[in-house]
């Protein structure tokens, strides 16, 4: 009897998750990762193929990985994960406003909790989706050359920097998805949050500049990157990045849950 009473609740959970996981596929969300993910891969590819004699001294480099590597995640930590995670976290609440669906979804026995945090999970997992297929994109975008291009020699991957650079620019992304969780679920324009997110994000930028940059949950991802930039200007972040952006992620998920718990009107 216990046993039963204990796992009804991730019963719950699990049902109300694939719930939430139909809704996103019948989305633009999925082609929006996918789009996302492998857009600066695939020019990367396509000026290597068509630069293709300069490719075996290229390859031969000691430093392959590092340049592909760092000159590949430029464009997504300064523009395509914060704003996709702007946009895709909008987006996905947006679903049960557009279809007017929040009466229905109060009349389920799940509670608020589960709601919650069903939505959360499947906002992050597409946020894991995207760091995969963007790191799957860019090996992609060196073995395809090696492949089919005479004389070219693929180096071993360093797993280890995709492994520690991939855990890094999510924890990144963690107090963007965060905030914005809170501010579509309490915002029902969907314009709204985007445009509060978009203000920040441009906001963070002009932030890089100084030590206190670090303060804005919209910077990890970028001063991420810049940590790693040979001739980077700016100056050290007096904090601890991960530190703080895991901070902030809590921070910003306790109130988003409190407001969202306490809302007498879901929609």
């Amino acid at each position: 009897m216990n046993t039963t009473v204990a796992t009804r609740p991730r019963a719950r959970f699990i049902d109300a998750l694939h719930g939430e996981w139909l809704k996103q596929r019948r989305s633009l969300a999925d082609w929006m990762v996918l789009c996302g993910a492998l857009f600066t891969p695939t020019i990367i590819l396509v000026f290597r193929l068509y630069h293709h004699e300069d490719l075996p001294k290229l390859y031969a480099r000691p430093v392959f990985w590092t340049q592909l590597w760092h000159s590949a995640w430029e464009s997504a930590a300064i523009f395509f994960l914060p704003m996709g995670a702007v946009l895709a976290t909008s987006l996905i609440v947006q679903i049960e406003y557009r279809n007017n669906a929040w009466k229905q979804l109060r009349t389920l026995p799940i509670g608020a909790a589960t709601v919650y945090f069903s939505k959360l999970t499947i906002v992050l997992s597409m946020l894991a989706q995207f760091l995969v297929l963007f790191v799957i994109g860019i090996w992609l975008s060196a073995a395809i050359p090696a492949l089919i291009i005479p004389g070219v020699e693929l180096p071993a991957a360093p797993l280890a920097m995709f492994s520690r650079d991939l855990v890094a620019y999510f924890v990144g992304c963690l107090p963007i998805v965060a905030l914005q969780y809170a501010l579509s679920l309490h915002l029902r324009n969907f314009i709204v949050p985007l445009g509060i997110g978009f203000l920040l994000w441009v906001a963070s930028l002009a932030a890089l500049s100084s030590r206190w940059g670090a303060l804005s949950p919209y910077t990890y991802t970028m001063l991420e990157y810049l940590q790693h930039e040979p001739a980077r200007t700016l100056p050290t972040p007096i904090y601890n990045l991960q530190a703080l952006a895991v901070g902030y992620a809590l921070l910003f998920v306790a109130v988003g849950y409190a407001l969202f718990a306490t809302r007498r009107q879901k929609g």
